[in-house]
């Protein structure tokens, strides 16, 4: 089974910047569609992101849409989620999981997802 590592969370100000890494451990992210996805205690697990095996196709969850932008680097067997203007509602446990199929507008259900990684945090606070 494929073997996630993510991380690059932090405590970061409100409007605020950071990147996030997905990595393969003992393997290769080729061939599988990568996403991020957000843990908050007491709120349901929320799809942020989702990128193609290609990289051509990229979804976001509305709240995200033209603040987060997620891209693949193949040869680093790596994927990103750039995170800008950041909010407080952005907070949470973010955590990146890895499919080989790809689920068009159903990308954000987690039950598509077979390998997870352990999460890395992100807070927002000023």
């Amino acid at each position: 089974q494929l073997q996630l590592v993510d991380s690059g969370g932090g405590l970061v100000q409100p409007g605020g910047s950071l990147r996030l890494s997905c990595a393969a451990s003992g393997g290769t992210l080729d061939g599988y569609t990568i996403a991020w996805f957000r843990q908050v205690p007491g709120k349901e697990r929320e799809g942020v992101s989702c990128i193609s095996a290609s990289g051509r196709t990229t979804k976001y969850a509305d709240s995200v849409k033209g603040r987060f932008t997620i891209s693949r680097d193949n040869d680093k067997n790596t994927v990103y989620l750039q995170m800008n203007s950041l909010k407080s509602e952005d907070a949470g446990l973010y955590v990146c999981a890895a499919t080989d199929g790809w689920y068009g507008s159903a990308w954000h259900v987690a039950s598509h997802f077979g390998s997870w990684g352990q999460g890395t945090q992100v807070t927002v606070s000023s």
